[in-house]
């Protein structure tokens, strides 16, 4: 099993909608399991759908900003790790 990596930080978190803005210091790709830490929370799901500039993208590299839907409410500065 591959060691977790950490990919990110969250950078916002939009409540009404329920997403995520994620800077990335690794890549990211529709279909991935992430672990998303901080605040005495943990929420562990599968990338499910993923934008850069309200596009649909299927993978996005290390310094891309990205937005992903999220189950649960995660805070500015979570770190984003690959699970």
């Amino acid at each position: 099993m591959a060691k977790a990596k950490v990919i990110g930080k969250v950078a916002h978190y939009f409540d009404q909608i329920g997403v995520a803005a994620l800077k990335l210091s690794g890549p990211l790709a529709v279909g991935d399991t992430v672990k998303i830490t901080g605040h005495g929370k943990e929420l562990t799901q599968t990338v499910a759908s993923m934008q850069i500039e309200h596009e649909q993208v299927q993978e996005a590299k290390k310094g891309d900003d990205v937005a992903i839907k999220v189950d649960q409410p995660v805070k500015e500065g979570d770190s984003v790790e690959t699970a």
